[in-house]
């Protein structure tokens, strides 16, 4: 499999389409902390704040790349409210509750196999 800079090499995505629907949905994924925002927007609008706290030790810098590509992929959305300070929210767009039932399935796994190591 080919990724160029613009994305994904046309020749692969026509000739392997399944690989090619595995890959575009790993890489809306990809990043460490994405599973565990999508996780923690499940059914609630949270504050910036919040999800900073839930995860803890990450940066600043870290969790609004994260956020900011998870909205660029339209996983998430983001609400600004002219407030001082500004309040932002976010929480799951349509498109991002279609990837709960893979994070849930990864619990599921986890669930299964993870204390087996």
């Amino acid at each position: 499999m080919r990724v160029c800079n613009e994305g994904f090499d046309k020749e692969f995505m026509n000739e392997k389409r399944d690989m090619y629907a595995i890959a575009f949905t790993q890489n809306v994924l990809s990043g460490r902390w994405k599973y565990f925002i999508l996780w923690y927007l499940k059914g609630e609008t949270r504050r910036y704040s919040d999800i900073k706290k839930f995860l803890g030790d990450l940066s600043q810098g870290s969790l609004t790349k994260q956020l900011k590509e998870l909205e660029s992929d339209g996983v998430i959305q983001r609400d600004v409210y002219p407030e001082v300070p500004p309040r932002v929210e976010y929480l799951l767009t349509e498109k991002g509750m279609k990837l709960l039932p893979i994070l849930e399935k990864m619990e599921d796994f986890g669930k299964e196999y993870g204390d087996n190591t």
